[in-house]
């Protein structure tokens, strides 16, 4: 069986749970091939990467796992201040969290509304990372 595997300049995972950390790692070699993929505590430290990255020239990712529930600068705290960001391209953002509440899925979809990339919403815990949490995909309307 052959599997096309896409290749993914960068990806951040900006998650505090080192379990889901691992998880994604792992999965991630399954599906894509990136030789730079960071890992970030929380949103102000992945936000400041993003920041100098851009200063310095160098690619920002093309593909964000962003918990939504982290100390310091949460998941939504971090698409405010990304939104804001002049970032050519669309980034694929996968929004992920154990919360059941249904304020948060609602809070995504306002977000939904306003980011200019893409904005996935999975469940913790991970169990497969998708195609579409990888790329951009144009749908001729």
């Amino acid at each position: 069986m052959f599997i096309l595997m896409k290749k993914v300049s960068c990806i951040f995972i900006v998650d505090d749970d080192p379990i889901t950390v691992f998880g994604i790692k792992k999965m991630l070699r399954s599906v894509t091939h990136c030789d730079d993929v960071q890992i970030f505590q929380n949103g102000h430290e992945a936000y400041e990467a993003i920041k100098e990255r851009q200063e310095k020239g160098e690619n920002i990712p093309d593909v964000i796992f962003l918990d939504i529930n982290m100390p310091i600068m949460d998941g939504w705290g971090f698409l405010d201040e990304f939104i804001a960001l002049d970032v050519d391209g669309h980034v694929v953002i996968n929004m992920i969290t154990s919360s059941i509440d249904p304020a948060d899925y609602k809070k995504w979809n306002s977000f939904k509304d306003k980011c200019p990339h893409v904005l996935n919403f999975k469940n913790k815990p991970i169990f497969k990372i998708e195609p579409t949490d990888l790329v951009c995909i144009n749908v001729a309307s």
